[in-house]
């Protein structure tokens, strides 16, 4: 039975997370509750995209880690807003740490809330648009050739036994060896296996959710839109979890009708489907209508909850929103979940700095973190002390406070400014690593 969002004061033991997107088993990943003492520490921190380097500085900064990558975040709850993945040198290694860190922190009571980005259900469902040729070869070992060979030989095969689907395909697939090998590099293979329902990474990350509220901040990928809002947080990731079980339910039944191989991505499914239509309204043979069924349910996907533009995944609106637009629209939209922030990462800000908006209700914290795809982007955290009373930026050679309500609370800046900039926040490069907690702990003077 899947709980609903439970609202979390001060006054309460324990503060309740929604994490539900189920496993094989049916369980969720990650406890339901963590003890929360109304005074420890979230930190936040947005997209990665494989920039392992910049992930772990970031990570030490904020003091949540050691040098050997261990978790010294004592009590803090470490919330990773999506987006660990595709662009960067080294996906592998940013969700092998994140595996790590889920279970170390528990042990010193602390948490790690690690949430659905898009790029990591593009990738359980085989849309590759940003995987790169080093991401393929971080999954290649040895036997890489051979499987890669295998794979072809397998295509072939496929192509054979299928020449009359073959010829209507709307977008000609790979016709030589030579295209098929550059198109699915050694590598390949394996990265398809490792993001399906068994894989290493897949089972983790079908185990995690789009959305969570802690200590009444609403955390996400993307964003919660105005159409999305009347619909509760376990609502929301019931329906990302379902439609995720549902593709893959979906490509299990393809693959038994031997309409497509296993490593097909996204896209060649979608032109096999199309040609497979185009093929049964061209012959005189009885339609299989389960099969017909299936393959419409399946090109419908483009509608999804987790696809969609204004879905949970990949809102841009409070972003693109003017002041004026956005503010009634942020604070409807909290009032509706009786939240009193959202933390979003997803769009990159030009400026390379943690964004507040709408009178400090909603913070974008993607900063573009893989600088060499990101010019001017950098590392960053966002961290919350209090009770939610206060959120200061941390950055590698500086930190910022961004909202205090127990005293000053600095207003919004546009895109290209930040909150205290030139206003004595600069902090020396060898000032060190935040301690456990940061400023939240007092042990760390916050910029004046």
């Amino acid at each position: 039975m899947v709980r609903a969002p439970v609202w979390v004061t001060a006054k309460h033991l324990c503060v309740f997370f929604i994490l539900v997107l189920a496993s094989p088993a049916g369980a969720w990943a990650g406890p339901a509750s963590v003890s929360a003492g109304s005074t420890e520490p979230i930190v936040a921190i947005g997209d990665v995209h494989g920039d392992f380097a910049d992930f772990v500085a970031i990570l030490r900064r904020a003091g949540l880690t050691d040098q050997q990558n261990h978790w010294t975040g004592g009590k803090t709850i470490f919330v990773q807003a999506g987006d660990q993945i595709d662009r960067g040198p080294k996906p592998r290694e940013v969700m092998d740490l994140m595996m790590a860190l889920e279970k170390e922190a528990p042990q010193a009571g602390g948490q790690v809330v690690s949430l659905l980005g898009n790029h990591e259900v593009m990738n359980i469902m085989g849309d590759l648009r940003y995987v790169t040729p080093a991401n393929y070869a971080s999954f290649a070992d040895g036997n890489s050739e051979k499987r890669q060979k295998d794979a072809y030989g397998e295509y072939q095969k496929w192509k054979d036994s299928h020449a009359s689907l073959f010829a209507e395909l709307p977008q000609p697939m790979e016709l030589t060896e030579g295209e098929w090998m550059t198109r699915h590099p050694a590598g390949f293979v394996e990265q398809r296996e490792a993001f399906g329902p068994k894989g290493e990474y897949g089972e983790w990350l079908r185990k995690h959710a789009a959305v969570a509220e802690i200590e009444g901040i609403i955390f996400l990928h993307g964003g919660i839109s105005p159409d999305v809002a009347r619909t509760k947080i376990d609502a929301i990731n019931n329906r990302i979890r379902d439609e995720i079980k549902e593709f893959d339910g979906a490509k299990q039944y393809l693959q038994s009708e031997n309409l497509i191989l296993p490593f097909f991505n996204l896209q060649e499914i979608y032109n096999v489907l199309r040609a497979e239509i185009s093929v049964e309204l061209k012959s005189r043979v009885p339609a299989n209508n389960e099969r017909q069924t299936k393959i419409q349910e399946f090109l419908k996907h483009e509608d999804w909850f987790s696809v969609r533009v204004d879905g949970p995944l990949w809102f841009r609106g409070y972003d693109q929103w003017s002041e004026e637009e956005g503010a009634p629209q942020a604070s409807k939209i909290l009032e509706g979940y009786k939240a009193t922030h959202v933390v979003v990462g997803h769009t990159v800000q030009k400026s390379g700095r943690i964004r507040p908006r709408f009178g400090n209700k909603v913070f974008l914290i993607d900063t573009g973190m893989l600088s060499s795809y990101y010019p001017g982007g950098r590392a960053s955290a966002l961290e919350i002390c209090g009770d939610a009373k206060k959120f200061i930026a941390v950055y590698q050679d500086q930190q910022a406070v961004l909202l205090d309500a127990t005293g000053s609370s600095p207003q919004d800046r546009g895109p290209g400014e930040h909150p205290l900039s030139g206003n004595g926040a600069k902090v020396p490069e060898n000032a060190g690593i935040l301690p456990a907690g940061g400023i939240c702990s007092g042990t760390t003077a916050a910029p004046q």
